[in-house]
């Protein structure tokens, strides 16, 4: 049996991996009414006390290694204090047992937590297409195998400022949600008939969301219904997300495409990419935070000895 710790800025995750099935436990780390996120000093003491709780839910009496989040991407410089209540603790728990720990990156573990969804999991064996869409995160990567850490993404294709979950997050907040505001917003925008014609921002192959915000800002003022609204911010994200991903394929043809991250789970995206393109994407257990890429990053490590 393999554990995964993911402790990112807005959930607690623990999860196993026994007999090719994953079991995943986490906790949402709260957010005050009206605020867009989270101190890492907020984060880092909700973490300290979720850890425990997850850890009493889960058997690790047949453990064999643990893998665990140490930063968001594997680049230099990549650090969050947040991952180190993780690495610690899955630290503690490897030692205890006498097993090795795999320390990698929160989007490692978000790409194969996605392919294990996907039941895509030989695709680490090969070169393909990933998008990691989160709160912090809009970026396209080209994925190929690496002897040390299983996968190497390099970034073909990012935003210039305002992140797919910002986004989302930010019009949900002004709309009057709760933060993380993705699930809510998708299904209020299921209401709206509106159309959109979204011309989306491309730079030299990146996108900018920035004009997104304003939008939504200047619909309120003029007392557009809160559907339409909501409809609006995920169809341009959606549309910008399909105009990187044509400029990919143009430039590097016709390789797998996988989503990941937490925006991934928005029906709306789904459907504008898959009328387009085949690509695979996780379910939504496995597509916002979780650690089972990490339990699968340890079991992945533990078969090259």
């Amino acid at each position: 049996m393999f554990a995964g710790f993911d402790t990112s800025n807005y959930t607690t995750s623990l999860a196993i991996f026994e007999n090719e099935k994953i079991e995943n436990k986490k906790i949402m780390l709260r957010v005050k009414s009206g605020e867009r996120g989270l101190r890492q000093s907020d984060a880092v003491y909700q973490h300290t006390v979720n850890i425990p709780e997850l850890i009493s839910e889960l058997d690790f009496s047949n453990l064999e290694a643990v893998g665990v989040s140490v930063r968001p991407r594997n680049t230099q410089g990549s650090y969050m204090p947040c991952f180190l209540v993780g690495r610690d603790n899955a630290l503690a728990l490897a030692k205890g047992a006498g097993v090795k720990i795999y320390e990698t990156s929160h989007q490692v573990g978000h790409i194969l937590a996605a392919l294990y969804s996907c039941d895509k999991v030989d695709l680490i064996k090969r070169e393909f297409i990933a998008f990691h869409l989160s709160g912090g995160t809009t970026e396209a990567l080209l994925v190929k195998p690496d002897k040390n850490d299983i996968i190497k993404t390099e970034i073909v294709s990012e935003s210039l400022d305002l992140k797919a979950g910002q986004a989302v997050d930010r019009t949900g907040v002004l709309l009057g949600m709760n933060f993380p505001c993705g699930k809510e917003l998708d299904e209020l925008s299921k209401i709206s008939s509106a159309d959109f014609r979204i011309k989306p921002t491309i730079i030299n192959g990146n996108c900018s969301m920035s004009g997104v915000e304003n939008k939504v800002k200047q619909m309120i003022e003029r007392n557009k219904a809160k559907e339409d609204i909501a409809k609006f911010a995920l169809s341009f994200i959606s549309e910008t997300v399909l105009s990187m991903l044509d400029i990919i394929i143009e430039k590097y043809g016709d390789l797998p495409i996988v989503f990941s991250g937490g925006v991934s789970s928005n029906s709306l995206l789904r459907k504008t990419v898959l009328n387009k393109y085949d690509a695979y994407f996780a379910e939504p257990e496995f597509s916002l935070d979780n650690a089972a890429g990490l339990a699968l990053y340890a079991k992945l490590k533990s078969e090259e000895i």
